[in-house]
């Protein structure tokens, strides 16, 4: 394989390991999704893994495209079977495949602009006083004064995505961690079937995502 001749030492050393956990600690531009890609093609070029036992996942859309893309060309295949993606496209992924807790598989995903518009929709506020709470900050407000304000708009955007069959980018991660932490069937069917997860910038997890990986 041409491709490990161009590595350095640590980075054939990272792209062949093929033996429990692995972690790269490594400065920006220092070549840390390169190694990622050429480890998934090596694992699969030497027989280690078929290309949808895989999993690897980034936090950008861009990241993940050109991750897959450098996989793609380093072993010469356009295999769809490829599981790499952001974590919210993992997660809408597999709820799509398995259905999700109280949600049907042909759900939509609602995007930022989507959950401000559902928010303005939410709020009942004195005409007096329009603009006591901006719809912006309705998404962002901790408990203070206006807090049963902030409490009944967001109880009206849970009851809205419900009526809509929608997630947000957050109930991705929580609906699919719910799904693996309480379905054993289907946590154990995705265990089995990823011989090696690999994560890129593994230290921006947050805690769901965290907990998706040991899952």
């Amino acid at each position: 394989m041409e491709f490990l001749s161009q590595l350095n030492p640590e980075q054939r050393q990272a792209v062949l390991h093929t033996d429990g956990p692995l972690l790269i600690l490594a400065g920006a531009g220092s070549g840390k999704t390169r190694v990622i890609a050429s480890r998934a093609a090596y694992l699969i070029a030497e027989g280690h893994a078929e290309p949808d036992r895989l999993l690897a996942v980034t936090f950008t859309n861009k990241a993940a495209e050109e991750m897959r893309g450098r996989v793609e060309r380093l072993v010469d295949t356009g295999d769809r079977r490829l599981w790499i993606s952001t974590f919210h496209a993992l997660c809408a992924r597999v709820l799509r495949r398995e259905g999700g807790v109280g949600l049907t598989r042909d759900f939509v995903i609602y995007d930022s602009s989507d959950q401000l518009a559902v928010v303005r929709s939410q709020r009942h506020q004195p005409r007096e006083e329009p603009d006591a709470v901006p719809p912006g900050e309705l998404q962002q407000e901790s408990w203070s004064a206006r807090g049963e304000l902030v409490v009944k708009v967001y109880e009206g955007y849970r009851r809205a995505l419900g009526r809509a069959n929608a997630l947000d980018f957050d109930d991705l991660l929580l609906r699919t961690k719910e799904l693996l932490e309480t379905a054993a069937p289907v946590r154990r069917r995705y265990a089995e079937r990823f011989r090696f997860v690999m994560v890129d910038e593994y230290q921006d997890t947050n805690a769901p995502q965290y907990r998706l990986i040991r899952l």
